[in-house]
Parts: C-alpha cells; sequence; structure tokens
C-alpha cells in the first residue's frame, strides 16, 4: 500500500491514540529528547480521568516533558514508572515528597542491556516516541534516540509515534516503517535543548590531564556536562579522531566541524561517527539533520565492548561520586540514595581496555559539599559501578594515575595522592 495512504489512515489527534494503550500493561517511553510530549499529555488526561491504571512505564533519563505529565506526583499510582536511569525529575519529586520514592520502581540494568530486557524479558505491550518525517518510502528516523527506543518500537505490539519535523533524520540500520505503527500523532514543537555551563577551574584542570592522554587518531567517547565539553576544547588540534560514543554533543560536533574528527582510522562505520542517543540545542540538531556523515545504533551495540574493542586508542571518559582506596567506583549512589544509574561506564571501560591503545579515564573532583566531603574515601557508600579489577586511569584536578598493574598499597598512595589535601592524612590512616 502506498506509504502516504497508510499514514493517512494511521493520523489520529494525541488523545485518540492514547486509546489504544491498555490499563495493567508495560510500555516504553522514547528517551530523553524523543520523550512525545503530546502524547504523554493526552496519557496523564487518561489517568486524571481515572481511565488508565497500572500502567508501567519502561525508560532511562526522562526529561520535562515526563516530569509534567505522567510522572507528577498525583499521578503515581495510576502510572508506575520502571526507572532504569534516575534524572532530576525522580530527584525532585523525592525531594519534594519522600514518600514518591516508593511509587518509583528502580531496575538496575546497564545500559547496553536495556533492549534485551524490553524484547526478550518482556512482553511489551506499547511503545510511545518522537520521530522525524516519513520519507518517500514509508519510513521514519529515530533521530536522537536509537539507544532502547528504537528496539522497544520494533518489538512492540502497539506504537504510537509523534511526528516533529524538528527531529533530525539520521541514518541508522533499522528505521521504523509507517506499516509498523498503530497511530501517528503529529505536533511541531522545539527539541528540549540542552546548554554547557562554564567549566569551574577544578574541570579545567581535570580537562587538562585528560587531554594529554588522548593522541592523534583516538576514538571518543565523551559523557555530559561540563568536564568532556572542556576535554573536546583542548583537543581540537589533533588529527583523524573519532567518535563511537553512546551520548553524541554539541561538544564533540564542534570537533567534527572543526576537522579534527574524520573517523578515517575507526574499523567500526569508518568515515562516520556513530551513537546511541543524542542531547544538545536547536543547531546542534539541525547539524544532524541528514548529516551522512553520522549513524545511529541501538544501544546494545554501541555500548558492546566487543565492538568498541575493535577501534584502536578508544579514549572514554566518564564521572563518578566515589572512588575507594582500592579503585572501585560508586557512580551512580549519593545521599543514601539512587542518584542516577550505572549506564554504560563498565561497558566504556571494558570497551576501551580490549582496544589498543585504549585509555579509559574517570574522573571527578577531589571533593563535594563544598569542600567538605572527600571523593577518594577508604569505603564507598554505594554499589560498585566499576570494579577495581577494570579501572585505568582515575583523574581529579590534582591529577591523573594510572592504576593498572598497581598493587592495593600503590593503588591507595596514587589516590591519595589525587584527594585534596585537607583530607589526606585521615585517608591514610584508613590503609
Amino acid at each position: 500500500m502506498d506509504p502516504r495512504r497508510l499514514y493517512a489512515e494511521k493520523l489520529a489527534s494525541a488523545d485518540e491514540a492514547v486509546r489504544l494503550i491498555s490499563s495493567d500493561s508495560d510500555m516504553a517511553m522514547g528517551m530523553a529528547v524523543a520523550e512525545p510530549p503530546a502524547i504523554l499529555a493526552a496519557l496523564a488526561r487518561r489517568a486524571e480521568a481515572g481511565t488508565l491504571h497500572d500502567l508501567r512505564v519502561w525508560y532511562l533519563l526522562s526529561q520535562s516533558h515526563a516530569g509534567s505529565t505522567i510522572l507528577r506526583r498525583d499521578l503515581l499510582g495510576a502510572i508506575r514508572p520502571r526507572c532504569i536511569f534516575m534524572s532530576g525529575v525522580e530527584r525532585k519529586l523525592i525531594a519534594a515528597d519522600p514518600t514518591a520514592a516508593a511509587l518509583i520502581d528502580f531496575v538496575p540494568c546497564a545500559f547496553s542491556g536495556s533492549p534485551r530486557l524490553l524484547r526478550d524479558e518482556l512482553a511489551l505491550d506499547a511503545c510511545v516516541l518522537t520521530v522525524s518525517p516519513m520519507d518517500e518510502d514509508g519510513y521514519f528516523s529515530f533521530g536522537v534516540a536509537n539507544d532502547y527506543t528504537s528496539v522497544a518500537a520494533h518489538c512492540a505490539r502497539t506504537v504510537i509515534v509523534e511526528v516533529n519535523p524538528a527531529m533530525p533524520r539520521v541514518a541508522c540500520s533499522t528505521p521504523l516503517h509507517v506499516s509498523q505503527v498503530s497511530a501517528v500523532v503529529e505536533n511541531a514543537v522545539p527539541l528540549l535543548a540542552f546548554g554547557e555551563q562554564a567549566a569551574a577551574p577544578e574541570d579545567e584542570a581535570i580537562a587538562a590531564h585528560i587531554a594529554a592522554l588522548v593522541d592523534d587518531g583516538a576514538c571518543l567517547q565523551m559523557g555530559i556536562g561540563n568536564l568532556p565539553a572542556a576535554v573536546c576544547s583542548r583537543i581540537g588540534n589533533r588529527a583523524d579522531l573519532g567518535i563511537h560514543t553512546e551520548l553524541l554533543t554539541p561538544p564533540l560536533a564542534a570537533l567534527a566541524q572543526s576537522g579534527a574528527v574524520t573517523n578515517r582510522r575507526k574499523a567500526t562505520h569508518p568515515g562516520r561517527s556513530v551513537y546511541a542517543f543524542a542531547m544538545g540545542d536547536a543547531p546542534f540538531y539541525r547539524w544532524m539533520d541528514g548529516n551522512a556523515q553520522l549513524y545511529s545504533l541501538p544501544v546494545d551495540v554501541v555500548n558492546d565492548p566487543a565492538e568498541i574493542g575493535r577501534n584502536e586508542h578508544v579514549v572514554s571518559v566518564n564521572a563518578t561520586i566515589q572512588v575507594d582506596l582500592q579503585g572501585a567506583c560508586n557512580s551512580e549512589f549519593m545521599g543514601g540514595r539512587q542518584h542516577s544509574a550505572a549506564g554504560g561506564q563498565l561497558d566504556f571501560v571494558r570497551g576501551a581496555a580490549a582496544s589498543k591503545r585504549g585509555v579509559s579515564v574517570i574522573a571527578c573532583r577531589s571533593t563535594a559539599k563544598g569542600g567538605t566531603l572527600s571523593r577518594i574515601v577508604p569505603r564507598l557508600d554505594g554499589p560498585v559501578t566499576t570494579p577495581r579489577n577494570d579501572v585505568h586511569w582515575i583523574v581529579t584536578e590534582h591529577g591523573a594515575a594510572n592504576l593498572r598493574g598497581k598493587s592495593l598499597h600503590e593503588r591507595a598512595e596514587l589516590l591519595i595522592g589525587l584527594a585534596d589535601p585537607k583530607f589526606r592524612d585521615e585517608l591514610a590512616k584508613a590503609l
């Protein structure tokens, strides 16, 4: 059938479309910038009216669209969050009302494991997401959110897409055809935008240490925030950089626009920057649109350590909350609560380890809470996100330490040297 005719037949208002979603069911939600605002608002109206209950929503990294609709405090119960990565949305909910914590079900799972969880462990009833406009052959692009979103869209029984002309069209391995969609909702609104703040002096010092580890031809994975942006700003003079990253951001785009990124030396998808999801601002999304040098893949492919390790000189940069004196890192638990999640940190630590001349960096400022707490600690306050066996480089503003091949005593001495000076004597006594 003509794709345009199929599209017209499936076109519906958001309120009409969400009638396809049943109570007591499992639904995946597009990740981050792929949250569909009109669809989520319509689901919230159903929950308010009492016609939708026990909807288990599976997702990572919720943003303001979900926070203002289905993740409102008054709807928790009718909506049952099954959260795989906590964001500021959940943290604010719990801070405002601690009883909300009992209504948000955190599900421990590596980011790379989320597609398998949704595809193989659940009978996923529905998926809602934002996509780019349909092309002439009837395909929608996942744009900024391939990650687990594409896998959920291909395996859910009911798929409702929110078509937004602001969503960039990016090549991917498994685009979504209109014949696979249950309903189409059109909504032309700006995509969520995220900017970088100026880096603090500590972050600038950390970035300088990390940049010294990046040589020509490095294949980069960077997270979000001030620190990765500061690192990127220091390596614009490198040649033939590559990008194979969980998250694509404007600082990485700036490297590509400057000519520093060619992806020429990559073994996987040479000539293309590979990512699982993207977050940035309007100019960044316009740069992504139709960019033949970009390729998006599901996160179980992007974050597969074996796939990462096929590229030479992978440089993986991630942040942590605490490092103990043996080198283990807690990157997800703070203040007695789940703060974020494991994400893809360990995937890229192990991927860099599998890479010839690979470098994995886990970085943090040496202190927290205005300098009153040390992030280098005798024992972690939460789970081990990256085990001591896997850690390579630890970096703070006070220096960089390669822990590979070091004994426990040697590690402790190196890590104490990365701590703030006022905590070093206390840490030494803990040996």
